[in-house]
């Protein structure tokens, strides 16, 4: 038999849990989480059913209004709110352990831009790299970048265009190697635009092909010997290569509006919106030029979401239209596996852990599926406060934003 002399395996056994730990505790960093598209690391302490009484580790009263997810890094949670009464938009550092406020800084100071009743004054949710954290707001007419540290002081500040909707404001930055990048599509002259991260400095600016509000948060993969930046809006979907703001491929349309980020499985990108049609596609993101002839691999018109973001769980795809109806398809071929109806009104994105995928309805009822060939709801969970923001998972534990409250949901 092998042995192995006590300090050898004591070595062994610290290097085997601090693994393990490392991968539990992966920080949800910005919009969607790590990979940007709802996914968290597989984690059997994240609890599946939970109720308020058991499961809650702590709530905490927020100041003000917004629909701007939770950001974390280890034990720093970080959130944005608007004060109507006192124009302020802020942000706030909350301690993860126990839920204390460690501070919060008032960003600007603005009067509220006309907003659609979905939305909010406060919807762009922040991004951080573990040393600053970077938010995005509306100030009257321009759009508003600044960054903070951890300890609540400004970095810098940047307004690197023109924003104009009837609908209000909710473009979420996103960090690409030393860049900061933030969608501007409105109805206007739209555009990319990269800031540096350490300065605010623009370091490039992308015009976009038509003048018409969106709010796709875009995402970043290595396809096809390319780094692509995927996003739908401008009446398109297309890529881009983040580092310096050329367009990949194109496709025109298929509608006018868009909301909901892409997800990407390995092979197709997935596609959800909009209006004033809806509209699903899956796409293959090999391409170069206009593709749209070409690269859409399938598509359908029922059932498909505006607002929530989809998630791709294995072989499989899963949406939630704005309404509460749930869908499975087979990603590669596009085979719808089951079509149900979930509690009340969606605007959280799905997010997905242990091959399960999280629904959290409006008011703040969370249903649990396996995906398969047939309708499986593992769980149904009620937290008894509306909710908008979509939820945060980081050590086990989920971190949604109600209407009033931040709560910490695991086992205690």
């Amino acid at each position: 038999m092998l042995k192995f002399h006590p300090v050898i395996l004591l070595s062994l056994i610290i290097f085997l849990a601090r693994g393990e730990m490392s991968q539990a505790k992966e920080n949800w960093p910005g919009w969607r989480g790590p990979r940007g598209d709802g996914s968290a690391e597989n984690d059997q302490r994240l609890p599946v059913k939970w109720n308020v009484e058991d499961n809650v580790i702590w709530k905490t009263k927020l100041p003000g209004k917004g629909h701007a997810s939770p950001i974390i890094w280890e034990n720093h949670i970080f959130l944005i709110s608007a004060l109507t009464d006192t124009r302020d938009r802020v942000l706030i550092c909350i301690n993860r352990t126990n839920g204390k406020t460690l501070w919060q800084r008032t960003v600007l100071k603005s009067p509220p831009e006309r907003i659609h009743k979905l939305n909010s004054l406060a919807s762009s949710t922040p991004v951080t790299d573990g040393k600053y954290v970077y938010v995005s707001f509306l100030d009257r007419k321009e759009m508003f970048i600044a960054a903070y540290d951890f300890s609540g002081n400004q970095i810098w500040k940047q307004r690197p265009g023109i924003f104009s909707s009837i609908h209000g404001y909710c473009s979420s930055p996103i960090l690409w190697k030393e860049k900061l990048i933030i969608n501007g599509d409105h109805d206007g002259d739209a555009y990319l635009v990269a800031l540096n991260h350490l300065d605010g400095k623009m370091i490039w600016k992308t015009s976009r092909p038509n003048k018409t509000r969106s709010y796709c948060t875009p995402i970043i993969r290595r396809i096809d010997n390319r780094t692509q930046m995927i996003l739908s809006g401008s009446k398109s979907v297309a890529s881009f290569d983040p580092d310096t703001g050329k367009q990949h491929w194109i496709i025109d349309g298929p509608t006018e509006q868009f909301v909901a980020s892409l997800v990407y499985n390995g092979d197709l990108l997935f596609m959800t919106c909009g209006f004033p049609e809806r509209h699903m596609m899956a796409i293959r993101p090999d391409g170069k030029g206009n593709v749209t002839d070409t690269h859409v691999a399938w598509r359908t018109t029922r059932s498909a979401s505006y607002v929530p973001s989809p998630v791709s769980i294995g072989p499989h795809f899963l949406v939630v239209s704005d309404s509460g109806v749930a869908s499975c398809f087979i990603a590669e071929s596009g085979e719808r596996l089951w079509n149900e109806r979930l509690p009340r009104r969606h605007s959280a994105s799905v997010i997905s852990a242990n091959g399960l995928a999280y629904f959290l309805s409006d008011q703040g009822i969370m249903s649990v599926v396996r995906p398969g060939k047939d309708f499986d709801l593992v769980a149904r969970n009620e937290l008894g406060e509306q909710c908008n923001a979509s939820p945060a998972i980081y050590d086990g534990h989920f971190y949604i934003r109600g209407d009033n409250h931040l709560y910490r949901i695991g086992t205690k």
